[in-house]
Formats: structure tokens, C-alpha cells, sequence
């Protein structure tokens, strides 16, 4: 196994879950731990895009649970060949048939505009994702679906019914702050979600003595480390703008002069 997708497992599985208890949602978070240990050497993922590779470290870890029996992944309900919705995983947890649904999310919190909502406040880092259309999905569309007529057919294969299912979330996020603000109150979410902050090209001046390095997408799961090729500012400025050009916010390490790496977007608007 190689150590970037050793990395990449690590730090999605000790990624904190976004929230704890029912005040963000009335569907339960999955509570029971999953024990990031070292990979078997023989295993393979096959996904690229960082949310499906997610799901693929998920059902890895939860198949290693003494406790969880699978039954199956990504059911996708059809009617009439037209796929209506999917079940991101069905298994038995201590015996008890579990409908999960899976979401790994990077949000950053919004300064630009004036919400009624708290929760509303966190949008993605190219502004196109919102916390709030994630939760209204999950809540109206794909927790429902299990409870319809056109799922049942499908859970009757295993032998089970949608009375007997306990719907769980596993909903995990890395949280991002105002660099100028950093001590803003983010209840009810998880504060221990937080893992850098987000600035604007222009607020990279203070860092020009410092090294960077900016991660493909699928390493924005692993922590900050040292041992990687650090870049110097003229030319991490020079990736960053063509990406800022594009209305992409890229993701940036920064080793500042103590030593100490700030994870942190630098966004575009």
C-alpha cells in the first residue's frame, strides 16, 4: 500500500463528524468508532473523485467492524431504467439492519452575505456547495426514498423492509474560519471540525517568506505534514492565480517561519 493512500485513508477516518446529537438533524450521525489502522497491502480503491474515494475508505473500515455484517453498496433505485435514487451502504450493525448515507464536505464560512440561518452560512469553497441544500437533500429526498414502494422491491431481495431499518448519517467535514476572524461561534456544528482557514489572494502578502505546497484534490483529506516538495511564494502565487483566474479556490498548505503548517483556501471571490 502506498503512503499517500495510507495518508489519505487516515485522515479521512480521524476527520471529526460535523455534528454530535439531534440539533442539526433528526436522523442519528453513526456513532460507533472506525479505527484508522494501517491498510492490507493488498487492497485496492478504485475511485478517483475524492467523495466516491470517501466512500470506498468508509465501507473498508465499517467491513472491518467486528460488529457489522454487509449486506450491500451504492443501491441504486430505478424506475422505468431512470435511477431515482441511491443507497450509499445497507449493512447489520449488532444485528440490527442500518440504511447509511455517506458525506465528506469542505466548508467555509460566509462572510460575504447576511443568513437568517446559521447553518446556512457554510458554502463550499467555490461557493456552488451549501451545508443547507446538502441537509434538505439528505432530509426530503434520499432518507424518504427508503420508506417508498419503489425501494421496497429492492429491500425484499435481502429480506428486510424499511420498518425495520435504522437510517443513520455519517457526515464528516473540515471547517474553515475568516483568516480575520477566527474565533467566530460555529454551534451547533462540531468546533473540532475546524481545520484552517480561507483568505483572498491579496491577503497572501504577510506570507511571502514562507514555503507552500497545494495538494491535488484527493490529498485535501490528509493532515499537514512536513515531508513533502514545499514550493517558494513567487511561485505558489503563480499556480494560485491561474486557478483563482479560472473562479477556483485552491487548497494551500503554508509553512510559516516557526515551522508550523496553516492549512487554508485561498479563495477567488
Amino acid at each position: 500500500m502506498d503512503a499517500r493512500t495510507q495518508q489519505r485513508y487516515q485522515g479521512c477516518l480521524t476527520t471529526p463528524l460535523l455534528w454530535k446529537g439531534t440539533g442539526v438533524s433528526p436522523f442519528q450521525q453513526m456513532e460507533f468508532s472506525l479505527l484508522p489502522e494501517p491498510l492490507d497491502d493488498a487492497v485496492t480503491f478504485r475511485q478517483y473523485r475524492l467523495g466516491k474515494l470517501v466512500e470506498e475508505f468508509i465501507f473498508y473500515a465499517l467491513k472491518k467492524t467486528p460488529s457489522v455484517s454487509w449486506i450491500c453498496d451504492n443501491l441504486q433505485i430505478q424506475q422505468n431504467q431512470r435511477t431515482v435514487g441511491e443507497f450509499d451502504a445497507l449493512f447489520y450493525y449488532e444485528s440490527r439492519p442500518v440504511h447509511l448515507e455517506i458525506a465528506y464536505k469542505f466548508y467555509l464560512y460566509d462572510t460575504r452575505e447576511t443568513y437568517r440561518e446559521p447553518l446556512a452560512q457554510w458554502i463550499g469553497p467555490n461557493r456552488k456547495d451549501r451545508l443547507a441544500q446538502k441537509l434538505d437533500k439528505l432530509h426530503h429526498k434520499q432518507f424518504p426514498l427508503l420508506h417508498s414502494e419503489l425501494a421496497g422491491q429492492y429491500l425484499e431481495r435481502y429480506g428486510l423492509t424499511s420498518e425495520s431499518m435504522q437510517q443513520m448519517l455519517c457526515f464528516k467535514a473540515q471547517l474553515f474560519l475568516p483568516f480575520q476572524n477566527q474565533e467566530l461561534d460555529i454551534s451547533p456544528l462540531n468546533r473540532d471540525c475546524i481545520a484552517g482557514v480561507y483568505l483572498t489572494f491579496s491577503e497572501m502578502q504577510p506570507f511571502r517568506t514562507c514555503a507552500f505546497f497545494i495538494p491535488q484534490k484527493q490529498d485535501w483529506l490528509i493532515a499537514p505534514h512536513h515531508d513533502i516538495g514545499w514550493i517558494n511564494y513567487a511561485d505558489a502565487r503563480k499556480v494560485i492565480k491561474a486557478a483563482i483566474e479560472k473562479k477556483r479556490s485552491p487548497l494551500v498548505w503554508i509553512k510559516q517561519d516557526d515551522g508550523a503548517i496553516l492549512k487554508c483556501f485561498v479563495v477567488f471571490w
